[in-house]
């Protein structure tokens, strides 16, 4: 008994909300490491991957070819309907760096994106972004999201709303009153 699996899966085009935040290297340089950046607002395949293919066809011609990290995105289509009858192909590979993205163009070139996780505070995003358009920065994806500022944790106070005294309790960096009191006696 033969069974046919179908192996691609074409994800139907859909409009883009907005458009995707991606920054570029001004020229492409032969010793960069990255050629830009680009910050996902999820990781969803199937609605991030169309709008930076689009945004790199304007730059570089048409896309044929994407390469991502097997292990980091919600699911894996094998194929990308952009529109207008194109399709590119999408791979998934656990031996890429979950940090970047790689693109292939009919024209064989290959242009390697740092992959800014969608959570990341703008301040931080926008750092990393820069490095990576930069072509004098030769550092790897990895390296420049190790870099990046640290997010506030929560917990640690940078995010709390402050206590008022008028809702029950007392701010947090004046002494208990009745703590005080006892101490005075």
């Amino acid at each position: 008994m033969t069974s046919i699996t179908a192996r691609a899966t074409i994800v139907a085009p859909t409009a883009s909300s907005s458009p995707p935040r991606l920054t570029l290297a001004p020229v492409r340089a032969g010793r960069a490491v990255l050629d830009g950046a680009w910050w996902p607002r999820s990781l969803d395949p199937g609605t991030e991957l169309r709008g930076l293919v689009r945004a790199l066809s304007v730059r570089y011609g048409p896309i044929r070819h994407l390469m991502l990290n097997s292990v980091t995105w919600d699911t894996r289509p094998r194929r990308l309907a952009i529109g207008d009858g194109a399709v590119v192909r999408v791979g998934w590979f656990a031996s890429v760096d979950p940090a970047v993205v790689i693109a292939t163009t009919h024209a064989g070139d290959q242009i390697d994106l740092l992959v800014v996780p969608p959570r990341t505070a703008p301040a931080a995003a926008a750092v990393a972004m820069a490095a990576a358009a930069d072509p004098a920065d030769l550092r790897r994806a990895s390296a420049i999201l190790a870099a990046m500022p640290a997010a506030p944790v929560p917990g640690d106070g940078a995010d709390e709303q402050p206590v008022w005294d008028d809702e029950g309790g007392h701010t947090a960096d004046r002494p208990d009153r009745a703590t005080h009191r006892s101490a005075e006696s």
